[in-house]
């Protein structure tokens, strides 16, 4: 490993652990494992692994094996996982992924996504389900009176947009994660919708950017209402944006912030086979495929598991070490800098952490400059293994953690690290919109979402 990130001398990337595992398999007796994970309407996502044979490395290839499963869940989603080539790993991955298991989480969370119990599926010969892919259009769609709002954890933006120019955008402080009456965040968005409609002669359409899962535009997964009590949820929560776009007149269009990235993205470089990734308050990711089509995958990448290193740091809400949130958002820039000794002022909010940082990279602190050179070794690292689930031509970074000379530093870094560690994907072209487009971009690609044709 050439690039060791200064503040973070443990990180131990799963690219660099796949790339070395795969070289060991290689010379030594192997056999194929078969995965897939299925989502709603059968459709699913599947991958073939060379593992080691013999029993004795058992223990070598479950580690590796979970991790992938996992990635696999949270990038395609699904609530079965079905598995040939080795019962022992079955068995292992079946009772850790249980309500009563290690990840008790990740089952809970796509039961509740999909509404369906979860299952781990061992198969024989042809039980092993054959490819059925989705691919599902995304906006594009400029005409007419548009609302675009961006949900992020610790500010809103809403943008008002005629015709495919925006004549007004606002960003707005907020704390959702902090409130446990629905009544607040409704009322902090209708505000927003309100405000954007009164700059324009009528409403056509609303288009929603939110960290989350949402299924026929109903919220069934977001972290901005994870102190609301659960009873809330059905009757409050689920159709807020729906109850919202009754009473503002218009039709409305949710999606994930990741894809609305991702949008944003493909629209703003005329291409296709873009991952855009949002580092803000958490990891948001998305992705628009070689056909200019999403494919329908959850691509709640901030569970996506990056460092293999088991002492790495947990996210509270997963309760899983190594996960994407705790590199690529404000999390990772707060764990950077604790971690150099950096001591923020006391009760500062993480958003207000985020801003001390970048406040000290505009004064180009070597400290501030350390730790986005860190972040962009993370990235450089990471990219390899988001490459083996996305075929990627265009990498779009978005996001507060980006804002300023940080984001250049980032780039900068992550193409030093594939140059020298990954060759085979130096030639992804990493960027970045201009700095308006970074802040309010996601707002604006949003309100694209429905077609009122």
């Amino acid at each position: 490993m050439k690039f060791i990130p200064k503040f973070d001398n443990n990180f131990n990337p799963i690219s660099m652990q796949l790339r070395d595992f795969r070289e060991k398999v290689t010379h030594s007796e192997s056999k194929i494992l078969s995965l897939c994970v299925e989502r709603n309407d059968g459709y699913n996502y599947i991958k073939h692994i060379d593992i080691f044979a013999k029993k004795d490395k058992f223990d070598v290839n479950y580690k590796m094996v979970e991790r992938i499963v996992k990635s696999m869940l949270w990038i395609a989603g699904g609530y079965k996982i079905f598995i040939k080539g080795d019962k022992d790993i079955f068995e292992k991955l079946k009772q850790e992924y249980s309500l009563g298991g290690k990840r008790a989480f990740d089952v809970d969370f796509m039961q509740t996504v999909y509404e369906k119990p979860f299952e781990v599926i061992y198969c024989e010969g042809e039980e092993f389900p054959t490819d059925k892919p989705c691919q599902v259009k995304i906006g594009g769609h400029l005409n007419g009176c548009r609302i675009g709002f961006d949900a992020g954890g610790s500010d809103r933006k809403v943008s008002a947009v005629i015709d495919g120019e925006v004549v007004y955008s606002e960003e707005v402080i907020w704390h959702p994660k902090k409130q446990e009456d629905y009544n607040y965040h409704y009322a902090e968005i209708l505000t927003a919708m309100k405000t954007a409609a009164s700059k324009m002669p009528r409403v056509d359409a609303i288009g929603v950017s939110s960290a989350g899962v949402y299924v026929n535009n109903k919220i069934m997964v977001a972290s901005l209402f994870m102190k609301v009590p659960k009873e809330d949820h059905k009757e409050h929560v689920q159709p807020m944006y729906l109850n919202v776009a009754k009473e503002i007149g218009a039709p409305i269009e949710v999606a994930n912030d990741g894809d609305v990235t991702a949008l944003a993205g493909a629209l703003d470089l005329k291409d296709t086979c873009v991952l855009g990734i949002a580092m803000g308050t958490s990891e948001a990711v998305g992705y628009i495929n070689d056909k200019g089509l999403l494919n329908g995958w959850l691509s709640e990448v901030a569970f996506v598991p990056v460092d293999f290193n088991e002492n790495a740091m947990v996210d509270e809400w997963s309760g899983d070490y190594g996960c994407g949130v705790k590199y690529f958002s404000q999390d990772g820039v707060i764990k950077l800098a604790e971690s150099a000794g950096y001591k923020f002022k006391e009760g500062s909010t993480p958003a207000e952490k985020l801003v001390a940082i970048q406040d000290l990279m505009k004064e180009d602190s070597p400290l501030a400059r350390q730790i986005y050179q860190d972040i962009g070794v993370y990235l450089g690292y990471c990219i390899p293994y988001y490459a083996e689930f996305y075929d990627i031509k265009h990498l779009l970074l978005l996001g507060r953690v980006t804002s300023g000379k940080g984001g250049d530093i980032i780039i900068e870094k992550a193409k030093q690290v594939l140059k020298e560690e990954f060759p085979e994907f130096s030639n992804i072209n990493l960027t970045m919109p201009n700095e308006w487009m970074k802040r309010v971009g996601q707002s604006i690609a949003a309100a694209s979402l429905v077609d009122i044709n």
